[in-house]
């Protein structure tokens, strides 16, 4: 994992949570007020009541900081288990939508832009929230599987495409409406059970018997 925000926060005096909420709120203020592109730390400094010093003690860049408000733990800590592939699925799928769909417009595709240009970046997205959404599907595909819901495992990264790009494409490229999104995440969940392919239950119905 990458060091550096690692080393800003050894030793010295125990981080102020106050500092940090103040920050955070300034970020989510002036994104909405400006944008990303013109957001400056300058600015989130003075929109925080803080100095510069504080900022950079926590975050070394712009982007480092853009990322740490907007994500601030792991992707699901806690991997849904709603006894069902479909209920966990809508899960994922709910707070995927919600991720992209909250940060102010204009943010995420900015965003992300930055964080591939950054190894150091790039490598904790993957972790906390791409790698951690890998992950997560992993685990409920391997229960769906001990419960017989699963006859084709799909590969996981490959669920995760098809869980992702949709909401991606839908929100900043199509410019649709986020108001518009559950429509497309119940699309995307029938896809994403397709993808899985039907269980073997057991269960014979009217047109699965053998022929005369």
């Amino acid at each position: 994992m990458p060091t550096r925000n690692q080393a800003r926060n050894q030793g010295g005096r125990p981080r102020d949570s106050r500092v940090d909420d103040a920050i955070a709120s300034a970020v989510l203020e002036l994104l909405s007020e400006v944008g990303y592109a013109r957001l400056t730390m300058a600015e989130v400094a003075a929109r925080a009541g803080v100095g510069k010093a504080a900022i950079y003690r926590r975050h070394a860049t712009k982007q480092e900081m853009i990322f740490d408000v907007l994500v601030q733990g792991q992707f699901l800590d806690v991997v849904p288990d709603n006894g069902s592939l479909r209920a966990d699925l809508a899960a994922v799928l709910a707070d995927i939508a919600d991720n992209m769909a909250s940060p102010p417009p204009g943010t995420l595709p900015g965003l992300l832009a930055d964080i591939h240009a950054d190894p150091v970046l790039l490598d904790r997205f993957d972790e906390k929230y791409l790698g951690a959404q890998r992950r997560t599907l992993a685990e409920i595909l391997d229960r769906a599987a001990a419960r017989g819901e699963v006859a084709d495992r799909p590969d996981p990264a490959a669920l995760n495409a098809l869980l992702v790009g949709p909401v991606f494409a839908w929100l900043f490229l199509l410019s649709e409406s986020p108001d518009r999104l559950p429509a497309l995440t119940s699309a995307l969940l029938d896809a994403a059970l397709a993808l899985t392919g039907p269980s073997d239950s057991g269960v014979v119905t009217p047109d699965s018997g053998s022929p005369d």
